[in-house]
């Protein structure tokens, strides 16, 4: 099995970019032609800015806060592959997980933030006890596809 969340992140990125040009449209109608005469439902420019501000900052920060990042899957062949990078703002360094499937140890699941934030932690056996890879945040992987991910590494996970 292959996928990756390429949607998940290009959806966010259409957000964020969809917010910047509303954000942009009303800073020009109304700091520059000041088309728009307030108060406008009863609230100022000023409340309006900060409003419209903040659910641009939100936007913009919540895929940092809360590590999502593009995840490419694949357990085809005689590897388990994670391919992974930070999708926020700011790219992160991109990472690559293969460990043989018959050197596969199993993994973790961590929950944290109030289950917002899903970190995986893959392990591998090594000839001294067991590796620990470093975490890939699974934060931002529909419910299907963390699904059709563990289903996939329970089946190489050795049962004792």
């Amino acid at each position: 099995m292959t996928f990756d969340n390429s949607r998940t992140i290009i959806s966010l990125r259409i957000k964020l970019f969809a917010s910047t040009v509303v954000l942009l449209a009303y800073v020009a109608l109304t700091y520059v032609v000041k088309m728009i005469k307030f108060p406008f439902l009863g609230m100022s420019d000023t409340v309006w800015t900060i409003i419209l501000i903040g659910i641009w900052l939100i936007l913009a920060f919540m895929p940092m806060f809360l590590n999502y990042q593009f995840i490419s899957f694949s357990d085809e062949g005689d590897y388990i592959i994670f391919r992974y990078f930070t999708a926020g703002i700011v790219g992160g360094k991109k990472n690559s997980v293969e460990i043989n499937k018959t050197s596969f140890s199993g993994y973790k699941i961590e929950t944290r933030f109030f289950g917002l934030i899903q970190i995986m932690t893959l392990l591998q056996k090594v000839q001294g006890g067991v590796a620990k890879y470093p975490p890939v945040y699974i934060s931002a992987l529909t419910q299907e596809e963390k699904a059709k991910v563990i289903k996939s590494l329970n089946l190489y996970t050795p049962h004792v």
